[in-house]
């Protein structure tokens, strides 16, 4: 059975309205800062993968307050990118982070 336009239609949009969503949003390529740059790497990323990269290093660097989960310290890498704050909440990390993307 040969397939009608209208479906070869909706399957080209549906490919053009991924490829949207790829270059928009949290998908979007950002730049890092130096100070950022030098925890997730120095190549655009999308949101999603900086955040992912930055709580990786805070778990390997053991950064989380063991008591309250909810509090990260700062080691001197991080400093700079929490705004010299040497303790933050989890919410604040977001806030900060997007200072330090283009």
């Amino acid at each position: 059975m040969p397939t009608s336009k209208k479906s070869s239609a909706k399957k080209t949009a549906a490919k053009s309205g991924a490829k949207r969503a790829a270059t928009q949003g949290l998908m979007k390529p950002v730049q890092p800062s130096a100070a950022l740059a030098v925890i997730v790497g120095s190549k655009p990323l999308p949101r999603t993968e900086i955040t992912k990269r930055l709580w990786a290093y805070i778990k390997d660097h053991r950064l989380q307050d063991a008591q309250n989960k909810r509090l990260i310290h700062a080691d001197a890498t991080l400093q700079p990118v929490l705004g010299g704050k040497p303790q933050v909440s989890m919410f604040e990390l977001a806030k900060l982070v997007s200072q330090h993307v283009h």
